[in-house]
């Protein structure tokens, strides 16, 4: 098994607070790692300091070369792409404009940009409906869809999920994550962040359990699934 994303004892403070201590984890090619935990553990946080927005101390080591000292930029040339709980789609553009801009690194190859938006739009046949429609008066599901369809459209070698599931009716947060496991049966390697914790968990390969900055349980999903304290407090139910 290649280690395609490795951080080692990964700290990341605001001024005085240290809203991640110490993490450690890794990420193998071709899987699925979840992190799961409370709103507040510091999640969102340790996905910023992956792709680069926030600093952090510790080691970040991504295809067996450190990036901690990489620019955003040059982390998103290499195949990392992030996206954000907040989605930040550019609402005053139409669908397919969008998701040019995903392709944005790749755009000097139309064949591959035209080939990119085609397995896009078979992915989500919703936004082919709407590709020409303002991102603005999308619904949420499908300002998801397109925010995963953007990320898709930069042939990301590592796909960072924040919180894909906030702000969804039930029935669309089953259709969000029906792509995820699609698009982990596929090959995509992905590191995937939410509180829904059952439907994380029952996506991925392997779990993390983040609580107030600091990683308190690890292991293979399925068995993450059958821990007492992980099935009490994040599953709803006790273990009996």
């Amino acid at each position: 098994m290649t280690t395609m994303l490795e951080a080692k004892d990964l700290s990341v403070s605001y001024g005085k607070l240290m809203a991640v201590k110490g993490v450690s984890f890794a990420v193998e090619e071709g899987k699925i790692a979840t992190i799961i935990g409370p709103n507040g553990a510091g999640k969102t946080t340790l996905l910023k300091a992956l792709i680069g927005q926030l600093p952090a101390t510790g080691h970040i080591s991504y295809e067996g070369s450190d990036i901690g000292r990489a620019e955003v930029e040059a982390r998103v040339e290499r195949g990392i792409v992030l996206v954000p709980e907040t989605r930040e789609l550019f609402t005053d553009m139409v669908v397919a404009d969008n998701l040019l801009l995903g392709a944005y690194i790749h755009r000097r190859n139309t064949a591959q940009v035209k080939e990119d938006t085609d397995r896009v739009y078979d992915l989500f046949p919703r936004l082919r409906e709407r590709r020409q429609q303002l991102a603005g008066t999308l619904s949420g599901g499908e300002r998801q869809m397109l925010a995963l369809g953007r990320a898709l459209m930069g042939r990301p070698k590592l796909l960072m999920l924040d919180e894909p599931s906030l702000g969804l009716a039930p029935l669309i947060v089953r259709e969000i994550f029906r792509i995820i496991a699609r698009l982990g049966e596929q090959g995509v390697t992905m590191l995937l962040v939410e509180q829904n914790a059952r439907a994380a968990l029952e996506t991925a390969d392997y779990g993390y359990v983040l609580e107030s900055g600091e990683l308190v349980h690890q292991g293979k999903a399925s068995d993450l699934m059958r821990d007492p304290k992980v099935m009490a407090t994040y599953l709803g139910k006790s273990a009996g």
